[in-house]
C-alpha cells in the first residue's frame, strides 16, 4: 500500500492584518500596524498550494477560524449586540480587539504535531493539536483547531485526534513547527525529531539562560511538551531524538525550529548555530536512522554562519521552506522557498551552493507569500505535513482535498468575500463580523465541512 505526503495549508482568513502580536517574531514586529491586503494574502496562499499540487503531491486545505472572535470577547465580559460589543472593545481595549481579530490560524505548522501510523504503537495516525499557550491570540485557536482536525480526520479507525496538552507555561506546545520526521520513505518507520526552546518546569532564574547570558526572548516550545506528545503518540523511545535551540538563535528571531532548519526523508538542512550540542543531536539522528529498515544514511547539510547569519536567516526565511520529495523520482528533492530569498544576495548564494553540491536537493522554486512573510510566516509556516496510506487518505474528509476545480472555486470565494485592504482601524468596523459570517457560511458549503457556530459567530 502506498504512503504519500499530503500538505494541508492554512487558508488565510478575511481579517488578515498586521498587529505585531508575536514577541520574538521580528518580521511581525517590524510590520506592525501597516495596512494589510487580505485578498492578496489568500490568493498568494492558494497559488502556493496550486504549485505543490502541480508537482504531483496531494494538497489539502484547512479553513480559517472566524474572526473577530466574538465568543471569546463575550466570555471575557463584553456584552451587547455584535456592533455594540465591537465598539466597546475598540474603545476600552484595542489590543484585545487586535488579538481577537488575528488570522494567525493560517500558519498550520502550528496547528498540531502529527505522527504517521508507521511510527505509532496504535497503528493509527496520532494527532495532538497545539495548545499555543504562550500567546493569547494563538491560544484561543486551540479549541477551534481541534474541532477542525476532528472534522478533517473523522474516522477513528485510522486517526486519533487528541485534546491539546494542558494549557500552561510548563507544557507550551507550538506544534509541527518544532517537529521533523526522518525515514527512508513515508511508508517506513522513522525517527521523530522534537526541538524545544526551554525547560518548562525549571525554577525561573530571571532573564538569563543556563550560562548566565541575558535573554532577549523566551523559547516557546518546552521540553516537557515535546516529551508528552511523544508519549501520547506511542512512539518508540529508540526512534525519538530531542534537541534544544540555542538562546542565540531565539534572540535573533528564531521562535520556532522551522525558521532555522528543514528536513525530509534522510536530509536535514540547518544553520550551524541552530542547536545546543549539535554533534550529539546529529550523532543520535544518524545512529537511530541507520537502525530503521532500509534507510539511507542520514545527511545533514549545514549552512555556516559566515555564509548566512542568524539575523539574515530570520530576515529572509531561507529555512522556512518546503523540502519536497519529487513524485516518480526517488531520491530527488526540491526546495520551495520564499521569493524574498531571491532578492537576498547571501541567501541566493547559499541556495546556489546547495543545488550545485552532491545531495538530493536538485532544484529551488520560489513562491511569493509576501503578505504572510510580512507577518512572520513563510511557506513552511503555512502548511501541515501529513503522511497517509491510501486507506487513510480515503478516510480524510474529501472536501478539503484540492483539485483544479476546487482551486477555482476557492479563488472566486476569496474575490467575493475578502477586502483588498485592511488597516488596524478597520478591525472596529461594525460591518466586519457580518462580512466574515457570510464568507464562512459560504466556505462551509464549499468544503462540505461544518465549521461550528463558535467559528462563525
Amino acid at each position: 500500500m502506498q504512503t504519500r505526503e499530503v500538505n494541508f495549508d492554512g487558508l488565510v482568513g478575511p481579517t488578515h492584518n498586521y498587529a505585531g502580536l508575536s514577541p520574538g517574531n521580528l518580521l511581525s514586529a517590524r510590520n506592525a500596524l501597516d495596512v494589510a491586503h487580505p485578498r492578496a494574502a489568500a490568493r498568494q496562499g492558494l497559488a502556493k498550494m496550486r504549485k505543490v499540487a502541480e508537482l504531483g503531491l496531494v494538497q489539502g486545505v484547512i479553513p480559517p477560524q472566524s474572526r473577530p472572535d466574538l465568543g471569546t470577547l463575550r466570555r471575557l465580559g463584553f456584552t451587547g449586540t455584535d456592533e455594540a460589543l465591537l465598539a466597546d472593545v475598540a474603545r476600552t481595549d484595542p489590543a484585545l480587539l487586535s488579538a481577537c481579530c488575528s488570522a494567525s490560524g493560517m500558519w498550520t505548522a502550528n496547528a498540531a504535531t502529527i505522527s504517521p501510523s508507521a511510527d505509532t504503537d496504535s497503528g493509527r495516525v496520532e494527532i495532538t493539536p497545539a495548545n499555543l499557550s504562550t500567546l493569547f491570540h494563538r491560544a484561543i485557536e486551540a479549541p477551534g483547531t481541534t474541532r477542525l482536525l476532528r472534522g478533517i480526520f473523522p474516522d477513528e479507525r485510522f486517526f486519533s485526534v487528541h485534546d491539546p496538552l494542558v494549557a500552561s507555561a510548563a507544557f507550551s506546545d507550538e506544534g509541527a513547527a518544532n517537529h521533523t520526521r526522518f525515514a527512508r520513505g513515508h511508508e517506513h518507520p522513522g525517527v521523530e525529531f522534537f526541538v524545544y526552546g526551554r525547560d518548562g518546569l525549571k525554577v525561573a532564574g530571571g532573564d538569563h539562560d543556563a550560562t548566565g547570558s541575558s535573554i532577549r526572548f523566551q523559547g516557546r516550545q518546552t521540553r516537557e511538551a515535546s516529551e508528552a506528545v511523544a508519549r501520547r503518540h506511542g512512539l518508540d523511545p529508540a526512534r525519538v531524538v530531542y534537541g534544544r535551540q540555542t538562546q542565540e538563535a531565539i534572540d535573533a528571531g528564531v521562535f520556532h525550529n522551522d525558521v532555522i532548519a528543514v528536513g525530509n526523508e534522510n536530509v536535514l538542512l540547518y544553520h550551524e548555530n541552530a542547536y545546543c550540542d549539535t554533534d550529539r543531536i546529529l550523532g543520535e539522528l544518524r545512529a537511530r536512522l541507520s537502525e530503521c529498515p532500509g534507510s539511507e544514511a542520514f545527511l545533514p547539510l549545514c549552512v555556516q554562519n559566515q555564509e548566512l547569519s542568524l539575523e539574515d536567516a530570520s530576515a529572509c526565511y531561507l529555512f522556512n521552506s518546503q523540502l519536497l520529495s519529487l513524485p516518480g523520482r526517488p531520491g530527488s528533492m526540491m526546495l520551495l522557498v520564499p521569493s524574498d530569498c531571491l532578492e537576498h544576495k547571501k541567501a541566493s548564494r547559499v541556495l546556489e551552493r546547495i543545488v550545485r553540491e552532491d545531495n538530493p536537493i536538485e532544484s529551488v522554486e520560489y513562491v511569493d507569500v509576501r503578505q504572510s512573510m510580512r507577518n512572520g510566516g513563510g511557506p513552511a509556516c503555512l502548511r501541515l505535513r501529513v503522511a497517509l496510506t491510501d486507506d487513510e487518505l480515503a478516510a480524510v474528509h474529501p472536501g478539503v482535498l484540492l483539485d483544479e476545480a476546487a482551486f477555482t472555486r476557492l479563488e472566486s470565494w476569496v474575490d467575493r468575500n475578502y477586502r483588498e485592504d485592511l488597516a488596524p482601524a478597520d478591525l472596529a468596523d461594525p460591518a466586519l463580523p457580518g462580512e466574515v459570517r457570510v464568507a464562512m457560511s459560504e466556505l462551509s458549503e464549499l468544503l462540505g465541512l461544518a465549521l461550528g457556530q463558535e467559528e462563525i459567530v
